[in-house]
């Protein structure tokens, strides 16, 4: 996303300029980014008294992404931990001479099958292969059920790897985008990501109306935010 940085008292923060009608703070994880989204009619000193005020909030959230647990830098090598739909697998590396291949074995072990000689970089592109085709596979299961429970036609997806966001919807070309991530929070976690997407269909900000959405569709939505923010992130230098 582009935009100016600015900072207020010790916030430094990216504001971006918008045809929208109201400012909305944002802060992000791994690390507690904040990102500013302001009406073009809107001074900087009006921007700027309208984070001050907030400047709280945007500390609270920030400290709780820096206790949030990490997880380390993985090194795809047997009896390392990996995690699929909340779940703790233990990976276990086996060369062969065929393609590259992953198998769940049991509810505890993840097997990777790999070229001999495969250096870290292959191991974690095989094993993101799968879980790229494991996630669409369950988001076309989710949609399959949510776009007719909301009434929703013509809603395009698709999952990437994100720097800041869970998920993201563009209302104007009715198209979301999943984070990769999410393959390995628990499922309640994708599920509330997608509807809160689906629900930016009908409503852009995170307002009342937005909050009336998401209670009527998903009325525990709170409780599975809560569980997401819990969950472990990725290591500091997570590139999503």
């Amino acid at each position: 996303m582009s935009g100016t940085t600015m900072r207020v008292g010790s916030v430094e923060l990216i504001l971006t300029r918008k045809a929208i009608k109201n400012l909305h703070i944002s802060v992000h994880p791994p690390e507690g980014a904040v990102r500013v989204s302001a009406p073009d009619h809107l001074s900087d000193n009006a921007v700027r008294r309208a984070i001050v005020q907030r400047i709280p909030w945007i500390r609270k959230q920030q400290q709780s992404f820096a206790e949030q647990p990490r997880l380390s830098q993985r090194e795809m090598v047997s009896g390392e931990s990996h995690y699929f739909f909340g779940r703790r697998y233990r990976l276990e590396v086996i060369e062969w001479r065929g393609r590259y291949e992953v198998r769940q074995k049991g509810r505890a072990k993840l097997q990777l099958f790999v070229g001999p000689g495969t250096e870290r970089e292959g191991r974690q592109r095989a094993l993101d292969a799968w879980y790229r085709r494991e996630l669409k596979q369950e988001v076309a299961r989710l949609m399959d059920y949510w776009l007719p429970e909301m009434d929703l036609k013509g809603c395009a997806w698709q999952i990437k790897r994100m720097k800041t966001k869970w998920g993201s919807c563009n209302a104007a070309s009715r198209r979301i985008w999943l984070n990769l991530e999410l393959v390995q929070k628990p499922p309640e976690c994708l599920e509330y990501i997608l509807v809160h997407e689906l629900v930016h269909l009908f409503e852009r900000h995170h307002n009342d109306r937005f909050r009336a959405l998401m209670d009527q569709y998903l009325p525990d939505w709170r409780e599975r935010r809560d569980l997401l923010n819990r969950a472990p992130l990725a290591n500091a230098s997570w590139q999503y």
